[in-house]
């Protein structure tokens, strides 16, 4: 008899890649931008033509129709609309007379009605939207001068980069750095030891799969994917290969004969000078060169 049975949670990568299929991707049409973003562009905006920002009208959300939009008297439209239908936009707000400035997309900017219908400021500074894509950004409007194609403009490049720099830092969690005890070891150490070509072997006999230390249960934390508790021996070997996987400046031939030129002078309580190297460089010289190091021995 054929057994059937599922096992929650279990799916092989052929039907991953099958449900992959049907999810939504992101495009530049769901991109949501971020409130401190949005308030850099507007506060530019109000200051470069002069505008009232209070009048500043965003029509553009889910479910909306721009095409249907209630457009008080006066106002303008400040907002990030669907780049897939840009060109769309511009030729109703151009038809109707509404002053706009919007987002656009920075490596097609030329491409739409926006080469004849509107200014093309391409800042194309990189932002990251709401919903995590990362767009290179331009603008488009028709407040400039009617008779300017296109404009650069640094200050709005400045702006909106400071805008997403802020809003990257506040949306990374500050996650803390612990350091493990050399009977710990974890996944992610011996996947550094791989990187840095450090041989490393731990036997069965040697451990203990552990998820919690005691020290980090009154906190509610854990070991990130779990780990092992090892005995004396190999937490020896687990430190021996940390030291080796550690990325260390090595000393060239010179300054090694340096270190020999000092080791030296100790040993001879102050030294003649006459003094030679296993190379045979004379010390004095070897202390002469020292100048070469950037402040001297």
């Amino acid at each position: 008899m054929e057994n059937n049975l599922t096992i929650p949670g279990w799916e092989d990568d052929e039907y991953r890649a099958f449900k992959e299929k049907f999810k939504a991707k992101k495009t530049t049409d769901d991109c949501y931008t971020p409130e401190p973003v949005y308030e850099a562009v507007a506060d530019w905006v109000a200051q470069e033509y002069a505008a009232d920002k209070s009048r500043f009208v965003r029509p553009f959300f889910p479910g909306g129709d721009y095409e249907h939009f209630a457009y008080p008297e006066g106002c303008a439209v400040v907002d990030n609309p669907p780049f897939s239908i840009l060109s769309r936009i511009l030729t109703f707000y151009h038809g109707h007379g509404i002053p706009f400035f919007l987002f656009a997309p920075a490596l097609t900017l030329f491409s739409s009605d926006s080469s004849t219908l509107a200014t093309c400021i391409p800042v194309g500074v990189q932002v990251t939207y709401e919903n995590g894509a990362q767009v290179p950004t331009s603008f488009v409007t028709n407040m400039d001068n009617p008779e300017i194609r296109v404009r650069t403009a640094p200050s709005l490049f400045q702006a909106v980069k400071e805008a997403n720099d802020r809003n990257l830092a506040a949306s990374k969690k500050s996650l803390p750095r612990y350091e493990y005890p050399d009977q710990i070891l974890t996944a992610a150490m011996a996947q550094r030891w791989c990187k840095y070509g450090v041989e490393y072997r731990l036997r069965a006999a040697d451990c203990l799969p552990i998820n919690t230390l005691d020290a980090q249960r009154s906190r509610g934390l854990s070991i990130f994917g779990n780990g092992f508790i090892l005995g004396s021996s190999a937490a020896a070997e687990r430190a021996a290969a940390e030291r080796a996987a550690a990325e260390r400046w090595t000393l060239s031939d010179r300054e090694l004969e340096i270190v020999k030129y000092i080791d030296a002078r100790k040993t001879a309580g102050g030294g003649d000078g006459e003094q030679r190297t296993e190379q045979g460089t004379d010390l004095r010289e070897a202390a002469a060169r020292a100048g070469d190091l950037g402040g001297g021995v």
